[in-house]
Protein backbone atom coordinates (compact mmCIF):
# COMPACT_ATOMS: atom_id res chain seq x y z
CA UNK A 1 0.00 0.00 0.00
CA UNK A 2 1.05 3.53 -0.85
CA UNK A 3 2.22 6.10 2.03
CA UNK A 4 0.37 8.27 3.23
CA UNK A 5 0.23 11.53 1.45
CA UNK A 6 1.61 9.97 -1.87
CA UNK A 7 -1.08 10.37 -4.74
CA UNK A 8 -0.82 5.81 -5.52
CA UNK A 9 -3.62 4.75 -7.03
CA UNK A 10 -4.79 1.79 -4.62
CA UNK A 11 -6.76 -1.11 -6.07
CA UNK A 12 -9.79 -3.29 -4.34
CA UNK A 13 -7.23 -6.33 -4.12
CA UNK A 14 -4.66 -4.30 -2.38
CA UNK A 15 -6.52 -2.95 0.34
CA UNK A 16 -8.24 -7.04 1.16
CA UNK A 17 -4.59 -7.98 1.92
CA UNK A 18 -3.99 -5.34 4.18
CA UNK A 19 -7.27 -5.98 5.75
CA UNK A 20 -7.81 -2.45 5.11
CA UNK A 21 -11.48 -2.58 3.24
CA UNK A 22 -13.41 -3.26 6.23
CA UNK A 23 -14.54 -0.91 8.72
CA UNK A 24 -16.13 -3.26 11.68
CA UNK A 25 -18.92 -0.61 10.41
CA UNK A 26 -22.45 -2.35 9.60
CA UNK A 27 -24.39 -1.00 6.24
CA UNK A 28 -27.89 -1.94 6.07
CA UNK A 29 -29.29 -0.75 2.69
CA UNK A 30 -32.51 -0.29 2.08
CA UNK A 31 -33.83 -0.47 -1.09
CA UNK A 32 -37.02 0.18 -3.21
CA UNK A 33 -37.29 -1.93 -6.51
CA UNK A 34 -39.59 -2.81 -9.52
CA UNK A 35 -40.76 -6.39 -8.77
CA UNK A 36 -39.39 -7.73 -11.70
CA UNK A 37 -37.30 -10.78 -13.09
CA UNK A 38 -33.52 -10.02 -12.82
CA UNK A 39 -33.48 -7.03 -10.13
CA UNK A 40 -32.16 -8.90 -7.45
CA UNK A 41 -29.06 -10.95 -9.95
CA UNK A 42 -27.98 -7.67 -11.56
CA UNK A 43 -28.12 -5.87 -7.67
CA UNK A 44 -26.17 -8.96 -6.39
CA UNK A 45 -23.73 -8.56 -9.51
CA UNK A 46 -23.13 -5.33 -8.60
CA UNK A 47 -21.78 -5.60 -5.12
CA UNK A 48 -19.51 -8.48 -6.32
CA UNK A 49 -18.02 -7.11 -9.51
CA UNK A 50 -17.16 -4.10 -6.47
CA UNK A 51 -15.43 -6.58 -3.81
CA UNK A 52 -18.52 -6.88 -1.33
CA UNK A 53 -19.63 -10.08 0.18
CA UNK A 54 -23.42 -9.08 1.26
CA UNK A 55 -23.84 -10.73 5.01
CA UNK A 56 -27.84 -10.76 4.90
CA UNK A 57 -30.16 -10.20 2.23
CA UNK A 58 -33.90 -10.14 2.21
CA UNK A 59 -36.30 -9.00 -0.60
CA UNK A 60 -39.96 -9.08 -0.09
CA UNK A 61 -43.42 -7.39 -1.51
CA UNK A 62 -44.29 -4.07 -0.15
CA UNK A 63 -47.82 -2.68 -0.11
CA UNK A 64 -47.88 -2.47 -4.03
CA UNK A 65 -47.37 -4.99 -5.94
CA UNK A 66 -45.24 -3.55 -8.49
CA UNK A 67 -42.32 -2.59 -6.35
CA UNK A 68 -39.91 -5.17 -3.72
CA UNK A 69 -38.01 -3.89 -0.77
CA UNK A 70 -34.38 -5.34 -0.43
CA UNK A 71 -32.38 -4.93 2.89
CA UNK A 72 -29.25 -5.92 2.21
CA UNK A 73 -26.06 -5.92 5.36
CA UNK A 74 -22.46 -5.31 4.22
CA UNK A 75 -19.58 -4.42 5.83
CA UNK A 76 -17.30 -2.03 4.51
CA UNK A 77 -15.21 1.57 4.07
CA UNK A 78 -17.29 4.55 3.96
CA UNK A 79 -16.09 5.46 0.71
CA UNK A 80 -16.42 2.25 -1.79
CA UNK A 81 -20.67 1.64 -0.13
CA UNK A 82 -20.86 5.59 -1.44
CA UNK A 83 -19.21 4.29 -4.85
CA UNK A 84 -21.50 1.23 -5.24
CA UNK A 85 -25.13 3.54 -3.92
CA UNK A 86 -24.02 5.95 -6.98
CA UNK A 87 -24.28 3.23 -9.01
CA UNK A 88 -27.64 1.62 -7.87
CA UNK A 89 -29.01 4.71 -8.24
CA UNK A 90 -28.00 4.35 -12.29
CA UNK A 91 -29.79 1.09 -12.36
CA UNK A 92 -33.25 1.37 -13.98
CA UNK A 93 -35.55 -0.86 -11.44
CA UNK A 94 -34.11 0.91 -8.13
CA UNK A 95 -36.42 3.57 -7.64
CA UNK A 96 -35.27 4.42 -3.93
CA UNK A 97 -31.76 3.32 -2.11
CA UNK A 98 -31.46 4.33 2.03
CA UNK A 99 -28.12 3.15 4.15
CA UNK A 100 -30.02 3.21 7.26
CA UNK A 101 -27.52 4.18 10.57
CA UNK A 102 -27.81 0.82 12.81
CA UNK A 103 -28.81 3.32 16.17
CA UNK A 104 -31.70 5.11 13.53
CA UNK A 105 -33.02 1.41 12.48
CA UNK A 106 -34.99 -1.37 13.97
CA UNK A 107 -34.07 -4.54 12.49
CA UNK A 108 -34.76 -8.37 13.18
CA UNK A 109 -33.95 -11.90 12.02
CA UNK A 110 -35.69 -15.21 11.66
CA UNK A 111 -34.22 -17.91 12.87
CA UNK A 112 -35.25 -21.52 13.13
CA UNK A 113 -33.23 -23.87 15.34
CA UNK A 114 -34.33 -27.93 14.96
CA UNK A 115 -32.38 -29.20 18.33
CA UNK A 116 -31.56 -32.58 19.33
CA UNK A 117 -33.87 -33.18 22.83
CA UNK A 118 -34.59 -36.13 24.91
CA UNK A 119 -36.84 -36.45 27.84
CA UNK A 120 -34.09 -34.76 30.22
CA UNK A 121 -32.83 -31.66 28.09
CA UNK A 122 -36.35 -31.10 26.37
CA UNK A 123 -37.74 -29.26 29.44
CA UNK A 124 -34.20 -27.42 29.59
CA UNK A 125 -34.53 -25.96 25.93
CA UNK A 126 -38.39 -25.43 26.57
CA UNK A 127 -37.28 -22.82 28.98
CA UNK A 128 -34.37 -21.18 27.07
CA UNK A 129 -36.81 -21.01 24.26
CA UNK A 130 -39.36 -18.99 27.08
CA UNK A 131 -36.38 -16.68 28.43
CA UNK A 132 -35.48 -15.20 24.66
CA UNK A 133 -38.87 -15.07 24.04
CA UNK A 134 -38.97 -17.53 21.82
CA UNK A 135 -41.45 -20.15 20.11
CA UNK A 136 -41.44 -23.92 20.04
CA UNK A 137 -43.01 -24.80 16.34
CA UNK A 138 -42.07 -28.55 16.08
CA UNK A 139 -41.55 -31.05 18.79
CA UNK A 140 -40.60 -34.75 17.86
CA UNK A 141 -39.47 -37.53 19.60
CA UNK A 142 -35.61 -36.79 19.03
CA UNK A 143 -36.12 -33.20 18.75
CA UNK A 144 -37.16 -29.73 19.13
CA UNK A 145 -37.82 -26.88 16.64
CA UNK A 146 -37.42 -23.31 17.79
CA UNK A 147 -38.74 -20.02 15.94
CA UNK A 148 -36.80 -17.03 17.49
CA UNK A 149 -37.50 -13.53 16.62
CA UNK A 150 -34.72 -10.31 17.12
CA UNK A 151 -31.41 -9.10 16.61
CA UNK A 152 -28.40 -10.52 15.19
CA UNK A 153 -26.85 -10.40 19.01
CA UNK A 154 -30.02 -12.37 20.09
CA UNK A 155 -29.69 -14.39 17.62
CA UNK A 156 -26.35 -16.11 18.29
CA UNK A 157 -26.34 -15.91 21.75
CA UNK A 158 -29.81 -18.27 21.76
CA UNK A 159 -27.27 -20.85 19.47
CA UNK A 160 -24.44 -20.70 21.90
CA UNK A 161 -27.15 -21.52 24.63
CA UNK A 162 -28.44 -24.60 22.84
CA UNK A 163 -25.21 -25.90 20.57
CA UNK A 164 -24.50 -27.94 23.77
CA UNK A 165 -27.35 -30.06 23.54
CA UNK A 166 -26.82 -30.80 19.58
CA UNK A 167 -27.52 -28.16 16.87
CA UNK A 168 -28.81 -30.20 14.15
CA UNK A 169 -29.94 -27.58 11.91
CA UNK A 170 -30.33 -24.01 11.87
CA UNK A 171 -31.59 -21.89 9.22
CA UNK A 172 -32.18 -17.71 8.92
CA UNK A 173 -33.88 -15.00 7.33
CA UNK A 174 -31.33 -12.52 6.93
CA UNK A 175 -32.24 -8.74 8.87
CA UNK A 176 -35.00 -6.72 7.72
CA UNK A 177 -34.92 -3.08 8.50
CA UNK A 178 -37.27 0.05 9.09
CA UNK A 179 -36.02 3.59 9.94
CA UNK A 180 -37.56 4.87 13.42
CA UNK A 181 -39.93 6.62 13.56
CA UNK A 182 -39.74 10.78 13.54
CA UNK A 183 -40.47 12.66 16.71
CA UNK A 184 -42.75 15.66 16.59
CA UNK A 185 -39.97 18.75 17.22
Amino acid sequence: MGEPGTKEILNLADLEAAGGIHTGRKHILSLLVENKPGVLARIAGLFSRRGFNIQTLAVGPTDDPTLSRMTLTVDGAVQPIDQVTKQLHKLVNVIKIRDLEPHEAIARELALFKVSADGDSRGQIMQFSDIFRGKVVDVSRRSVTVEITGTDDKIEAFERMVRPFGLIEMVRTGEIAISRGRTAT
